[in-house]
């Protein structure tokens, strides 16, 4: 495999091509005050002089290693149970490093463009909404945190071998105003719940593509676009990969962690990528589950919310009111990838002028959600209701769906919204929609035949449509293409 980064930090070299010996160097993720993943081998890696011998001490193992001819080592230590006690780990080769206050738990890798990327302090009063509760992450970071979730954060940057960051910190450091606000709020939830320490690494950059995150030699290798990553300096749809992934991700590979946080796509929806996005994104997920050595790494995600993309006049492309419910197709094909989650946002847009919501705690909730119950094996519903059937009896169309939960309702008690119905001619028209026995029966007095149905198939659809539970249903149509 040719890989065109590194996933170390190098900065010893420079001393040995002047004869000087190197100490023993670490990634900038292993530091003092980190969160180690329990349940799972733990990977320690760095660099030292070639066939140096390293021993690493932690929590009663010691693990050896010696480094190979190009300087590298790592252990792996056997796997650990949960622990909020801080301890300290020993690093000897010709040199030692200490690195204490360590605690053992959950970590979380939270990626992907600006609405992962929006931060705890971000002013969200200019909103006026009926929604609004503007005070929420400005009282969160006035409060004193607790010490038992630490956040990494990763500054942006595209050059491979120069990231930046503060390392690891507890939510009471500055760190805090910059972190991803999903990250944070699943955080305080996952910890309240399992009860053990949290590691968040917020690792995201606003306007980016799915691309982006993936290492351009994954391309190359893909049977579906090496012929596009064949060509010399190639781009895929306009853009050559990896940028993301060789300035901020691939420097904290393998850190061990228990799942990922995705929320991306709005970049990719830019550009018409719908057809490519599930494919694309299956590559980045399975190219991220092999580096890591996780084959069953969860990865639960975003779908994006609704927004008025066919207002926009300097995109690359211009939208209709089609290509986002295309995109939340595209989206939610993607739960085919095994050990994948997703949430609906439908619901939580206060002006769908603004291409991010604020309220993040609400789409964290809805994350955590869905890590409980997959993760953490908690018998609870996760997602709103899922399209599963449909069945046409004389002028009626009766749907059936999963993730019913205890029921489905009209979260308002109003009659259904965003349901249309269409005959043989596959004109779509507004539809009556009624709850019956579970489940959701269409109908239209325009059509005597019907055919098909969609449901949500619009850019400003927020609709009330919605499991007792208070989750969403999805977005989709009958006639859909095959994927």
């Amino acid at each position: 495999m040719r890989i065109k980064v590194a996933l170390f930090s190098f900065s010893a070299l420079a001393l040995l091509a002047f004869g000087v010996k190197a100490e023993v160097t670490l990634p900038k993720v292993l530091c003092s005050n980190m969160v180690l993943q329990r349940n799972q081998s733990v990977p320690v890696w760095g660099k030292a002089d070639k066939g140096e011998k390293i021993t690493v001490k932690f929590a009663g193992q010691t693990k050896a290693a010696v480094a190979d001819t190009s300087g590298k080592w790592k252990i792996m230590l056997t796997p650990l149970k949960a622990s909020g006690k801080p301890a300290s780990m020993t690093i000897k080769g010709k040199n030692k490093i200490v690195l204490n206050n360590i605690l053992v738990g959950d970590v979380w890798l939270c990626s992907g463009q600006s609405n992962m990327e929006y931060p705890l302090n971000r002013n969200t009063k200019r909103y006026k909404g009926p929604k609004a509760t503007p005070d929420v992450a400005a009282a969160e970071l006035k409060k004193t945190q607790p010490d038992n979730i630490r956040y990494f954060y990763v500054e942006k940057n595209y050059k491979p071998n120069e990231y930046k960051t503060k390392g690891w910190v507890n939510g009471n450091d500055s760190v805090l105003n910059n972190l991803s606000a999903i990250g944070y709020f699943f955080g305080q939830e996952i910890q309240k719940e399992a009860g053990v320490p949290i590691g968040i690494l917020s690792i995201s950059w606003g306007g980016t593509r799915v691309e982006q995150w993936t290492p351009d030699w994954a391309y190359e290798q893909s049977p579906i676009f090496k012929e596009q990553a064949s060509k010399k300096d190639f781009k895929i749809e306009g853009m050559h990969p990896g940028q993301m992934f060789n300035g901020m991700l691939a420097p904290v590979i393998p850190f061990a962690t228990k799942g990922v946080l995705w929320y991306q796509g709005e970049s990719n929806l830019m550009v018409h990528d719908s057809l490519h996005y599930c494919d694309k994104f299956k590559l980045m997920v399975d190219t991220w589950r092999n580096l890591w050595g996780i084959k069953h790494w969860p990865f639960y995600y975003v779908q994006i919310a609704p927004h008025y993309y066919s207002h926009r006049t300097k995109d690359r492309y211009p939208h209709d009111v089609e290509t986002l419910p295309v995109t939340w197709e595209a989206q939610a094909q993607c739960l085919k990838i095994p050990y994948t989650g997703m949430v609906v946002t439908t619901d939580l847009v206060d002006t769908i002028k603004d291409i991010h919501p604020w309220n993040k705690w609400d789409v964290a909730h809805r994350l955590a959600l869905v890590a409980l119950a997959k993760s953490y094996g908690r018998n609870i519903e996760y997602s709103g209701p899922v399209y599963q059937s449909m069945k046409v009896m004389n002028d009626k169309i009766y749907l059936t769906f999963a993730h019913t939960g205890s029921g489905l309702v009209s979260k308002d008690g109003q009659p259904l919204t965003w349901f249309t119905i269409a005959g043989e001619d596959g004109k779509f028209v507004n539809a009556e929609a009624k709850i019956e026995n579970n489940q959701v029966v269409v109908s239209s007095p325009e059509v005597k035949s019907p055919k098909h149905v969609r449901f949500g198939w619009h850019e400003a659809a927020q609709s009330n449509f919605f499991n007792k539970e208070g989750l969403p249903a999805s977005p989709f149509r009958t006639d859909a293409p095959v994927w």
